[in-house]
């Protein structure tokens, strides 16, 4: 019954204050606070972030998403003046080279998310800024739409320039007057980046390493702890509600990943010397359960050391969910996620479905703060 329920979406439902969601960071990164969540005691424990410092022993290796969140977000006006609003998920020259650097990539063309999506149909022109519009081409079978940025000069520059950091929907501020829901300001440019990022191609932050500071990752480093990075471009896809019944009915869209040999070898010499990993969110994880062999199944449960992890870059489309075995990941740093979505049924499938919303009930009771700006947990 137990392995019954957990295949069906309502059970990753819970309801949550809305007075919760964090609509802007902590003060500081570090400032955040910590739910340490032992899955083998089925006990958690409340703690600030810098105790993450502690869980850490030299010969591990925490492993963090260096991708970096480009300003995405296109407000503009149809002709008729009522406002419009193109998301641009990727260029479209990705499908064949992926990592190819935005600014040498053809990124005049590209896949988007666009609103309103019933009224923005092929051959329909939105108006960014003098000399910068979005002109509609295609519409595709999953809601996306294929656009061409047409304007003066190269489009890189004028996504950098007119583009706006895409917060997801659900940070409502009251001072952003009538466009409230994902209105970001000048704080998001630096704090919705982490402060490892380098190469641009997320249109959300990998949000779990957000609380990481430099003297942080430099203390990590000095204590013995190998500091690895990979690379995966997050897309709207890993954020898509889950609206299948039943858990494994529901795909995610694939997300450009990029593992190097020095961070295969990194892993390798870590798990040779008795060391664990730490993925620092949801992404580094997925990644990780790709690269690793005998990664990507969902059978089992629980935690099993895998094969070599192995380097190598393309796409992954990897739906972690219960039943699953991991085969990468030792512990995982994560931020608190929504209902019924993906990335909390990752969370179940390495802490157990139960043990996890026991710890989101005590996280609400406790008024801990939720989602991208919000807390942090720490499962070992």
């Amino acid at each position: 019954m137990a392995d019954e329920r957990a295949g069906r979406t309502k059970a990753y439902d819970y309801a949550l204050p809305a007075e919760l969601i964090a609509a802007r960071p902590a003060e500081r990164r570090d400032d955040s606070r910590l739910l340490v969540l032992d899955r083998a005691r089925g006990r958690f424990t409340d703690a600030a972030f810098p105790a993450l410092l502690e869980r850490l022993s030299a010969g591990d290796a925490l492993v963090v998403n260096d991708s970096r969140v480009f300003p995405a977000r296109l407000l503009g006006r149809k002709p008729t003046g009522a406002r419009a609003e193109i998301l641009l998920l990727r260029p479209e020259s990705d499908a064949l080279r992926p990592f190819a650097p935005f600014d040498e990539a053809d990124t005049r063309l590209w896949r988007a998310m666009v609103r309103p999506g019933g009224k923005l149909k092929p051959g329909r022109t939105v108006d960014i800024a003098d000399g910068f519009a979005v002109e509609i081409l295609e519409s595709a079978a999953d809601g996306t739409r294929l656009v061409r940025l047409a304007g003066d000069g190269d489009p890189w520059s004028l996504i950098q320039r007119h583009g706006r950091v895409p917060l997801p929907p659900y940070i409502v501020r009251d001072d952003a007057g009538s466009e409230r829901e994902g209105r970001d300001d000048a704080e998001d440019r630096e704090r919705y980046q982490t402060v490892y990022s380098a190469p641009s191609g997320s249109v959300a932050a990998p949000t779990a390493g957000l609380h990481l500071t430099r003297k942080m990752l430099a203390t990590i480093e000095s204590r013995g702890v190998r500091l690895v990075s990979l690379t995966l471009h997050v897309g709207f896809g890993t954020f898509r509600p889950v609206t299948a019944t039943r858990i494994d009915e529901h795909e995610v869209a694939p997300e450009a990943y990029r593992f190097s040999a020095s961070a295969a070898e990194a892993l390798n010499a870590t798990r040779a010397g008795g060391g664990r990993v730490f993925a620092v969110g949801t992404t580094s994880c997925r990644v990780l359960e790709t690269v690793v062999a005998g990664g990507g199944t969902s059978a089992g449960g629980g935690s099993s050391t895998g094969g070599p992890f192995a380097p190598g870059r393309g796409w992954t489309n990897l739906f972690i969910r219960p039943p699953y075995t991991f085969r990468g990941v030792d512990a995982l740093v994560t931020n608190f996620h929504l209902p019924r979505s993906s990335l909390l049924m990752l969370v179940a499938a390495f802490a157990g479905r139960e043990l996890t919303l026991e710890a989101y009930a005590h996280a609400i009771r406790e008024r801990y703060r939720f989602y991208s700006y919000g807390d942090a947990m720490l499962i070992a």
